[in-house]
């Protein structure tokens, strides 16, 4: 037992003294209150504080916008448990008993770019100067999983005036000084709570016209509505016609709608891209506010048939989301320099809300299944290395009516896989196997996956020199469809639709 009282008091005796070491730790810190009396020329107190909220994902742009204001600036930090709970007026009061004082500055590192990142103020002060005032700045980072969804700045300085000032310059520096410009990027939810939280970074897709496969006229339309536009800006601005536009892509699954909008991003380098897909479109007011302050830019929404029947609850009322994303679409100003590109595989669910706010979107382009020669072009754009005599291709070509771009570059792996596995360079005898794979009845959910329709396999190749408009044998002309594919006027699975969209483009142009 007296052993057990002696290591008793020799344990309490070492945490008084360490208790008694961190209480002189603590008064031996710099005071913040006189730290920022000295570099204010008053004490902080008696100086008003102004305040401004910003968007989480906004945080390394802010802390630009505050750098480039400053003449000259040094940031420091806060040493103290509990300092992110109080506002600047408080830790200023906290300070006085010695709770918080000078000590490092927290900083957290965010992408800025697809290879590169930027270490970002997450809590601190910065001290600037410009022209004869003096300024305090406190800096925070969002914190939702503590309720703190916004980049939060304080600001102390001599006269409420060149607060006022700062603030309202800020809102220009960012635009000026702002990191996501000309890049692409994707919103995402915060892990916690609403709202939108840190950006994903794209890497800009490097697509020529020749990666893109598509019936005569289909590209060229596309292209003159978005980039043409942009490349004709100030002449239709000086003819009184606005540049906002609107192009919805729609077709069955595996077509390449989302192939065509990746060259139509790479034909637009200057553009910011806001990408949202399925339910991440609930973030189409951000990405329009981005896309004010960052144009030109283009706003790429796919998927939209997800959301055409999702319900946005408001205020006890309850409305359509795709209504919201259609009327920011339309709220934009007539000179803002912004493209959206919709896709869809149902036009017949979008329809009509589209019929409903005429003029949001100005053009609907059908990217169809392709035919056959479009079949022997994906095939020779996959495998450049396959070395295809054109008899081959046309035995492929003739088996594979009904699938879609995916098939076919699915097709062009699994022959090459299949070659692998005996260590031999990919041969017809590869391509066909892979084929028949793909044909067989224990692939049938694969072929609809990749998009394909149930065809049976074709005897007889159709004809790969078929002009435009000329539909082979088995495949769908203007007005007709494929062997597989409902008749007119139905839409995918049967569904019977409204018919072919007012004002859609259908087939080549001529």
């Amino acid at each position: 037992m007296a052993d057990d009282v002696d290591e008793f008091a020799r344990l309490f005796t070492r945490f008084l003294e360490r208790m008694q070491a961190a209480g002189g730790a603590r008064m031996q810190r710099e005071s913040l209150r006189e730290r920022l009396r000295d570099h204010l020329g008053v004490d902080p107190e008696q100086v008003p504080v102004v305040a401004s909220t910003y968007p989480s994902y906004d945080l390394p742009n802010v802390q630009r916008a505050i750098e480039a204001w400053f003449d000259s600036f040094e940031v420091i930090g806060l040493a103290g448990s509990n300092r992110s709970h109080h506002s600047l007026g408080e830790l200023l009061e906290l300070a006085d008993y010695d709770r918080f004082g000078i000590g490092a500055v927290d900083y957290v590192r965010l992408p800025i770019d697809v290879d590169e990142e930027m270490d970002c103020v997450a809590f601190g002060f910065y001290l600037g100067v410009r022209g004869p005032d003096r300024y305090v700045a406190l800096l925070r980072a969002a914190n939702p999983q503590y309720g703190r969804a916004g980049v939060d700045l304080e600001i102390l300085a001599g006269a409420k005036e060149a607060g006022d000032r700062f603030l309202g310059a800020l809102p220009q520096l960012i635009r000026e000084h702002n990191v996501f410009r000309g890049k692409v990027v994707s919103f995402e939810g915060h892990e916690f709570g609403q709202g939108v939280g840190p950006f994903r970074l794209h890497p800009r897709p490097g697509l020529t016209r020749a990666d893109v496969v598509l019936p005569d006229g289909v590209l060229e339309r596309i292209e003159r509505e978005v980039v043409g536009i942009a490349e004709h800006r100030e002449t239709l601005l000086a003819a009184g016609q606005h540049l906002r536009r609107g192009v919805l892509l729609y077709g069955p699954p595996g077509t390449g709608k989302t192939h065509t909008i990746r060259y139509v991003l790479s034909q637009l380098p200057e553009f910011t891209v806001v990408l949202l897909a399925g339910t991440s479109i609930h973030f189409i007011t951000q990405a329009c506010a981005l896309a004010r302050m960052l144009q030109p830019a283009l706003v790429v929404l796919e998927d939209c048939d997800l959301v055409a029947e999702a319900r946005d609850y408001s205020l006890g009322a309850e409305n359509p989301l795709l209504f919201q994303v259609l009327n920011e679409m339309d709220g934009l100003a007539q000179d803002a320099d912004v493209a959206f590109l919709l896709t869809t595989n149902r036009a017949d669910l979008l329809e009509p809300a589209l019929m409903q706010r005429p003029g949001r979107v100005d053009m609907a382009v059908e990217v169809p299944l392709p035919d056959a020669e479009g079949r022997a072009r994906l095939l020779r754009l996959y495998g450049p290395g396959l070395d295809l005599p054109p008899e081959l291709v046309s035995e492929i070509v003739a088996q594979t009516a009904g699938t879609t771009a995916s098939f076919m570059k699915e097709l062009v792996r699994r022959t090459i896989l299949l070659a692998a596995e005996v260590s031999q360079p990919p041969a017809p005898n590869h391509l066909r196997t892979a084929v028949a794979e793909l044909l067989s009845s224990r692939d049938t959910l694969t072929r609809r996956l990749l998009g394909a329709t149930d065809n049976p396999p074709q005897t007889a190749a159709p004809p790969l020199g078929a002009g435009p408009g000329e539909a082979g044998p088995g495949e769908a002309g203007p007005g007709g469809a494929g062997p597989g594919l409902a008749g007119p006027g139905v839409g995918p699975g049967g569904m019977r639709g409204r018919g072919p969209m007012p004002g859609v483009y259908k087939g080549p142009i001529s």
